[in-house]
């Protein structure tokens, strides 16, 4: 049986303690407080994408994304990790500047509001779910890994063909995918599968900005209608 990576003391009632492990709690810790300082970072760097009316990049958004994704997975191990995730971060808010932009010009701001909303409903409640049932979601790693790459190739390929019912069920699929990760990744730090908090927030902000679109769009087309 695997062992749980919290602590299980046997209390003098009988009662266990389910408290976490120091480790746990202190990646847990780590993890939020990066999150945070990249959240709203990649919020500053929309805003001043907005302030210039920086064009849309499209397909030019995955090149420096994923240079900057693989130089924060080597260097995650030291300081300059740090720098990177927030290159990584800062690029992908400035990316969305351009999109946000266009949501105000056309259906003003319900869309981004709601859409805001919802993104932060969903990643608090699949957290606290985790952390509270400290479910063991090791399992799942291979589907969702597997699901993320197709649906992110029939994205791609999306972009050329143009087929409004595919990508809507591509969209479904990546909020889907999206809020899994979050309670895997948190799973994952739990139960010891995850000790570098660099890569977890990586993960997770990547995920939160993935449902943030998604959202979007779908809170876009309720708009149009």
């Amino acid at each position: 049986m695997e062992t749980e990576k919290y602590n299980a003391k046997q209390m003098p009632s009988g009662i266990q303690s389910t408290a976490l492990d120091p480790a746990v709690v202190k990646v847990l810790r780590n993890t939020y407080m990066l999150l945070g300082a990249t959240i709203a970072f990649s919020a500053a760097m929309a805003g001043v994408a907005m302030a210039l009316n920086a064009p849309y990049f499209g397909l030019w958004t995955l090149l420096p994304y994923f240079i900057c994704l693989w130089m924060t997975e080597k260097n995650k191990n030291n300081s300059s990790g740090l720098l990177w995730v927030f290159a990584l971060t800062g690029w992908l808010g400035f990316t969305l500047g351009p999109i946000l932009n266009m949501y105000l010009a056309v259906q003003g701001s319900e869309p981004i509001v709601m859409a805001l909303g919802s993104t932060a409903l969903v990643f608090f409640a699949a957290s606290a779910y985790v952390l509270t049932t400290r479910k063991n979601l090791n399992f799942m790693t291979g589907f969702l890994m597997t699901g993320m790459i197709v649906a992110f190739a029939a994205a791609i390929a999306n972009v050329f063909l143009q087929i409004p019912a595919l990508a809507l069920t591509i969209s479904a699929v990546f909020a889907l995918l999206s809020t899994a990760i979050i309670m895997w990744q948190t799973s994952a730090i739990i139960h010891g599968g995850e000790r570098n908090y660099i890569s977890a927030t990586v993960t997770l902000f990547v995920m939160i900005y993935n449902l943030f679109l998604t959202l979007l769009s779908f809170f876009g087309m309720s708009s149009d209608d």
